[in-house]
């Protein structure tokens, strides 16, 4: 049997890997080992490590990594401690493949560990821009550091050739958080409604906003004209999902704790809310608002319209259902009153997700299983070699 490892270190990666470690999980010819890590081990995010055992999936090693600050320091440190706690879990575990997907620090760590004992990485996620985060550049660290690619379309692959991966080694199949949508059974709005102890008989609305690591005064300034522009909305109900571990997230989410706490029985906050009741809530909201990679993503396959507010999530590539606005009360308070006009949510309708088919979770775990990993520890720089230059103007377009 084939010996995967796959790392989760939060929520965030966590629900796009669901359907990835499900068809692990379930082949015979696949030994399965989730190594579970930072914010799924820290209570203040909802110890959501729970979660991965209630679905069924073995929790074989568990690394806390996290210290309690949210400071840049406090952030280089957890990076540090999770390199070592990861380079023994990895010693205990020894798979023949580790897996991991996105652009978080914890990932990077661990992907770190793994190539320092030549153990082969597959990376779920590579070739995505994200200016507004420090994340972006910990994506390609992770992709120069792998050594097979899952990209989410043909514009991300080119990216992923374009940092000097063989192409051959790099596979357009999707985002595998959109095949957890084609296939979870979602709640009614009667029983999320049952799940969240809401009235939801008005406006729904979906609020997931986190740090702009890249822009720390644009993630201020944006929480408090979300705030604002909520209060602008007062027929509405809102729901909170909790901010990543990510330098200045307890700074973010001080203020929506406050805004709940103002507001009962109109806003609540989670920390956590699981696959199920999340994917609910976005399918039954009027819009999705924030800055979180979900609302370009899942959102537009769920039909559901998005804010996205601020410079998190600038490089990644739109639906006609999202609208981009700034920071301040009033963009915000236009663009989801734009949202929620009819001409809009008629295009939320008929939006087709950017980032895949739904089908990317049987496709990879289909190359997991017979790839040669001893050919894969050897790692070689494929030039590109395009004399006109257009390749290089066409990656930096999106153009595949």
């Amino acid at each position: 049997m084939r010996r995967v490892c796959v790392f989760t270190g939060s929520r965030a990666d966590y629900g796009p890997l669901l359907a990835v470690i499900a068809a692990l999980h379930k082949d015979p010819d696949i030994e399965l080992a989730v190594l579970a890590s930072g914010g799924h081990l820290v209570e203040a995010q909802g110890t959501t490590v729970d979660q991965i055992e209630a679905d069924g999936f073995p929790v074989s090693e568990r690394v806390e990594m996290v210290l309690a600050s949210d400071t840049a320091t406090a952030v280089a440190k957890s990076f540090g401690l999770g390199v070592i706690g990861y380079a023994d879990a990895l010693e205990r575990l020894r798979p023949e493949i580790l897996m991991v997907l996105g652009d978080r620090y914890e990932a990077l760590a661990v992907t770190v560990a793994a190539a320092l004992r030549l153990l082969p990485v597959a990376h779920i996620g590579g070739g995505e821009l994200s200016y507004g985060s420090t994340d972006d550049s910990v994506r390609h660290a992770i992709t120069k550091l792998a050594h097979l690619h899952f990209t989410s379309n043909e514009e991300f692959r080119q990216r992923v050739i374009q940092l000097g991966e063989d192409p051959s080694r790099v596979h357009a199949f999707g985002a595998p958080g959109l095949d957890t949508i084609r296939t979870m059974p979602l709640l009614g709005r009667g029983e999320l409604a049952e799940a969240l102890g809401l009235d939801l008989t008005g406006p729904l609305f979906a609020v997931t906003y986190h740090p702009a690591t890249a822009d720390p005064r644009g993630s201020r300034d944006g929480v408090l004209g979300l705030l604002a522009a909520l209060d602008r909305l007062p027929e509405a109900t809102v729901v909170f999902t909790g901010t990543n571990v990510d330098q200045g997230g307890a700074g973010v989410f001080a203020p929506i704790r406050d805004y709940v706490s103002a507001h009962p029985g109109r806003a609540m906050a989670r920390a956590s809310l699981g696959q199920v009741t999340y994917l609910s809530l976005v399918a039954q909201a009027a819009v999705v608002i924030g800055n979180s990679s979900s609302g370009l993503a899942e959102a537009p396959a769920l039909r559901t319209a998005t804010v996205n507010i601020g410079s998190r999530q600038d490089g990644r590539p739109r639906a006609g259902s999202v609208i981009d606005c700034g920071e301040s009360a009033a963009e915000i308070e236009g663009a989801i009153r734009q949202s929620l006009s009819a001409e809009h949510q008629a295009i939320a309708a008929v939006a087709v997700s950017p980032f895949g088919d739904g089908h990317a979770a049987e496709r990879i775990a289909a190359v997991l299983k017979i790839v040669s990993v001893d050919a894969l520890t050897v790692k070689g720089f494929a030039d590109v070699t395009q004399p006109s230059g257009d390749f290089l103007d066409d990656a930096r377009l999106g153009d595949p």
